[in-house]
C-alpha cells in the first residue's frame, strides 16, 4: 500500500513540473506581440473500488457510497485563452493589430495555412506583405513601387498614394478567420496555429463585419499574460510540488520504520 501512495505522490510530482512548464512558457513570452498564454487541465486517473456503492452489508442494508482510492493525476490537456491583448501604438504603418475576433492568415513554408494574431507585416523586395519572417500573408498582397502612403482600413481595405497622385489607389483586401473551437487549434511555434479536427474548418469574413474584428492599422496587439497572476499561480504550484514531495518522504520513513521493526 505504501508503495501505491509513493507512486500517487509521484504523479503529483510530474504534474506540478508539466504546470510550472507551462507557467514558465507564458512568462518568457509576456513580449511577444499576439501570445495567447496557455493553461493547464488535469484529471484524476483511474480509481481503485474496493467495494460498491450499494453493496449489501447485512441483510435489508447496504452501502451508501462507495470505498474508492484514487491513483494520482495526470495532464489531459492545455489550452489557449483568446482573450484580448492591449494594443500599442508603433507608429508604422505596416504594424496591424486585430481588435475582436479573429486571426491573420499566413502561408508557412510547408504548405499549410497558419493563423496569427502578430500583426507585425512587413514588405519583400518585391513589394509582398509578409511577416517579419518572410511567409506571405494571405490573400497575397502586392505594395506597388513608389508607394508613400499606405493605409489600412477597419475592414481590411489597403489603399496607397503612388508618386505625385492626389487619389488612394486600393491594392487589396485583408480578410480574417475564425473557428468554431479555437481552442482546438494547435500550436506550432512562430506565433502560428493550424487547423485541427477539433478546431473545425476556418470561417473566412471580412474585418468589420459577421462578428469579426476590426484592423487597427499603426498598432500592435501585446501578450494577454497577466504576469501578476501568473507569479501567484507559479507559488501555488511550487507549494503543490512540495507538498507531493513531502508524501514521497512521509512514505518512505514508513517503509523505513515497518522494514526495521517488524
Amino acid at each position: 500500500m505504501s508503495s501505491s501512495a509513493m507512486h500517487v505522490a509521484t504523479t503529483g510530482l510530474n504534474a506540478q513540473q508539466l504546470k510550472m512548464q507551462i507557467i514558465a512558457n507564458n512568462l518568457a513570452n509576456v513580449n511577444t506581440n499576439g501570445f495567447k498564454r496557455d493553461r493547464a487541465n488535469f484529471e484524476s486517473l483511474l480509481y481503485q473500488v474496493m467495494r460498491s456503492g450499494g453493496a449489501q452489508t447485512s441483510d435489508g442494508t447496504m452501502l451508501t457510497s462507495s470505498s474508492t482510492i484514487g491513483t494520482g493525476v495526470r495532464l489531459v490537456s492545455t489550452d489557449k485563452l483568446y482573450t484580448q491583448g492591449s494594443l500599442t501604438s508603433t507608429e508604422n504603418s505596416m504594424d496591424m493589430a486585430i481588435d475582436g475576433q479573429g486571426f491573420f492568415q499566413v502561408l508557412l513554408p510547408d504548405g499549410r495555412m497558419g493563423y496569427t494574431r502578430n500583426g507585425a507585416f512587413s514588405r519583400d523586395a518585391n513589394g509582398t506583405l509578409t511577416t517579419a519572417s518572410g511567409y506571405v500573408v494571405q490573400p497575397e498582397i502586392q505594395i506597388p513601387d513608389g508607394a508613400t502612403e499606405i493605409n489600412v482600413g477597419a475592414n481590411g481595405v489597403i489603399t496607397v498614394l503612388v508618386g505625385g497622385s492626389s487619389s488612394p489607389q486600393e491594392v487589396g483586401q485583408l480578410t480574417l478567420v475564425d473557428f468554431t473551437n479555437p481552442r482546438g487549434l494547435q500550436p506550432i511555434g512562430e506565433n502560428f496555429v493550424v487547423e485541427t479536427p477539433a478546431s473545425g474548418a476556418p470561417i473566412e469574413g471580412n474585418p468589420f463585419e459577421g462578428g469579426f474584428g476590426k484592423i487597427t492599422q499603426g498598432y500592435l496587439e501585446g501578450s494577454n499574460v497577466n504576469v501578476v497572476q501568473q507569479l501567484v499561480d507559479m507559488i501555488e504550484t511550487q507549494r503543490a510540488y512540495e507538498v507531493s514531495s513531502k508524501s514521497i518522504t512521509a512514505v518512505d520513513e514508513m517503509m523505513k520504520y515497518i522494514s526495521n521493526n517488524l
